[in-house]
Formats: C-alpha cells, sequence, structure tokens
C-alpha cells in the first residue's frame, strides 16, 4: 500500500513538473522581438542606426566600427577643468 501511495505521488509530481515545464516554454516561444525601424525618408541615420543590409558578419563589423569609432571621439573630448579657488 504504501508503495503504491508512493509510485503513485511520483507520477502525480512528475505531471505537475511537466505541466510547468511545458507553460513555461511556450511562454518563452510566444515572446515577440520588436523589428528595428529603419529612418524616416528625410532623416539622416545617427552613428547608433544600423542600415540592415549585408549578413550578419557584415552587421556585427559595422556596429563595432561604429562603436570604436564613438569611443575615440569621446577620447577626443577635453575634459572641463575645475574652477581653482
Amino acid at each position: 500500500m504504501r508503495m503504491i501511495f508512493g509510485i503513485l505521488s511520483l507520477l502525480l509530481v512528475v505531471a505537475v513538473v511537466g505541466f510547468l515545464a511545458k507553460k513555461q516554454l511556450r511562454a518563452v516561444n510566444d515572446i515577440k522581438v520588436p523589428a528595428i525601424s529603419s529612418p524616416a525618408a528625410g532623416d539622416a541615420p545617427d552613428a547608433t542606426q544600423v542600415a540592415p543590409t549585408g549578413n550578419a558578419q557584415q552587421q556585427a563589423k559595422q556596429i563595432q566600427q561604429q562603436f570604436k569609432a564613438a569611443a575615440e571621439a569621446a577620447v577626443q573630448q577635453a575634459r572641463p577643468l575645475p574652477d581653482e579657488k
């Protein structure tokens, strides 16, 4: 009798875990990633926007170049000096 209750409780736990896993996986699959909006016709693209041309490797390289240019521009800016009193 004890063994039957043990097996039934184990099956119940496995069923609950399976149901929760299925529910979680369905929720993860339903997540929609928003598309990157392209700039309007008259707008000039700034350094943070990437044109959706080329393959993934070319886009990654373009993003790296934009980041490097932004970092170099930030380093080139002069720091404000504190007022000496």
